[in-house]
């Protein structure tokens, strides 16, 4: 299979399995939490430790694939991420648990950023961003399907089961992604590329870090909350499927709407649409059908983010576009690692509505430091990658 459709069909299912394995700690967080004897907050630790190996370990990863090729970091950190998972579904301690999630977390940093590479690398330049955001949906995706069905096959079958059937899956993929990526497609001018001036990227990279620690503050925890609340395991995954949905919405519209309105434009539209619906959603707690729906809306709105947020990054950075996504990967774990601490304390010990209203606060600050970090002409011109 090697057309165009094959190549992101199989990139898609790549970012999907890589996702569930992600989001569905949170509706598996009780479970988890209550094998090993542990409150909500410190199984989700698991969450911690996976996010920070991924941020730690990204752009090396990431750099490493331009040297060795992208089709074979692919698939060495694929068998690794099956070896992590088969790991997580044996361990018989959280201090197991914990070690496995660090290989797991190390080995999604080589598998999201080759991913990533080779989308981009393959795509017509004129269509780049919509290939992208394709890839991109199968990571979204996962929330509305992957996480539901895996809270599902934990409720009935045990947890460690999920990560047993995840490893499963990831092994089929590296046979797949190597049938499909014939050659490493890596520019002869990438390696020889000059450095992009470190500050210069890093500040590009702190809306990501914003956006990732307010939306995950909440969704990192949601399960263990609704758990709290009394709703049922069926409850709580329709909650997710709302938020996938949203999701899915949410990126697939993203890349259009940022190819229309530019993305600075966007992504700060993204972030006061997130602090708008956060300041709202305390009214709703009440209805599990309004908060599903208010949730799911928070969603589509806040995801509108990230293909803005890479669109923009491949036309900032035409020459190591592998190197500025992996780091952008690496501040979005950043985020994910600050939004379960932040959250855990937070849910602790006021609530969750008062994590509602901080998380909405720290968007309405991402609105801003995007306004004033993002360049606004660079914007103007999406479609000229």
């Amino acid at each position: 299979m090697s057309s165009a459709t094959g190549k992101l069909t199989i990139a898609w299912c790549t970012m999907f399995v890589v996702g569930t394995d992600l989001f569905v700690v949170s509706p598996l967080l009780p479970l988890i939490a209550a094998q090993f004897a542990l409150p909500p907050a410190a199984a989700g630790l698991s969450v911690t430790a996976f996010s920070a190996t991924y941020m730690v370990a990204a752009p090396f990863l990431g750099q490493m694939a331009d040297r060795v090729g992208r089709r074979r970091m692919l698939s060495c950190c694929l068998v690794g991420f099956a070896a992590a998972n088969l790991m997580t579904a044996a361990a018989p301690s959280f201090a197991w648990l914990l070690a496995a999630r660090i290989i797991a977390g190390a080995t999604t940093a080589g598998v999201s950023p080759s991913v990533y590479a080779l989308v981009g690398d393959s795509a017509p330049p004129a269509r780049r961003a919509t290939w992208m955001a394709t890839a991109v949906s199968g990571l979204l995706c996962s929330l509305s399907f992957g996480a539901p069905l895996g809270a599902l096959v934990g409720a009935a079958f045990g947890w460690a089961k999920v990560f047993d059937l995840l490893a499963l899956l990831s092994l089929i993929l590296v046979l797949a992604n190597r049938r499909i990526w014939s050659a490493d497609p890596v520019p002869a001018s990438a390696a020889a590329a000059p450095q992009t001036p470190p500050g210069m990227l890093l500040q590009r990279l702190l809306p990501t870090v914003v956006w990732a620690t307010a939306l995950y503050g909440i969704y990192i925890y949601l399960g263990a909350w609704l758990t709290r609340l009394g709703l049922s395991t069926e409850e709580i995954a329709r909650i997710v499927l709302c938020y996938g949905i949203g999701a899915i919405a949410g990126t697939l519209g993203g890349g259009r709407i940022a190819d229309r309105i530019g993305t600075k434009t966007a992504a700060v539209a993204s972030l006061l649409g997130l602090f708008a619906s956060f300041a709202l959603l305390p009214l709703t707690l009440q209805s599990e059908i309004l908060f599903g729906l208010g949730l799911g809306l928070a969603s589509a709105l806040a995801q509108i983010f990230f293909p803005a947020q890479q669109a923009s990054l491949v036309d900032d950075f035409p020459a190591r576009r592998a190197t500025a996504l992996a780091w952008n990967n690496s501040a979005l774990f950043l985020g994910i690692a600050l939004g379960s601490l932040a959250g855990g304390q937070v849910i602790d010990h006021g609530g969750f509505t008062a994590a509602l209203l901080i998380c909405a606060a720290i968007a309405l600050a991402g609105a801003l430091v995007n306004w004033m970090v993002i360049p606004p002409r660079r914007r103007a011109e999406p479609a000229a990658m």
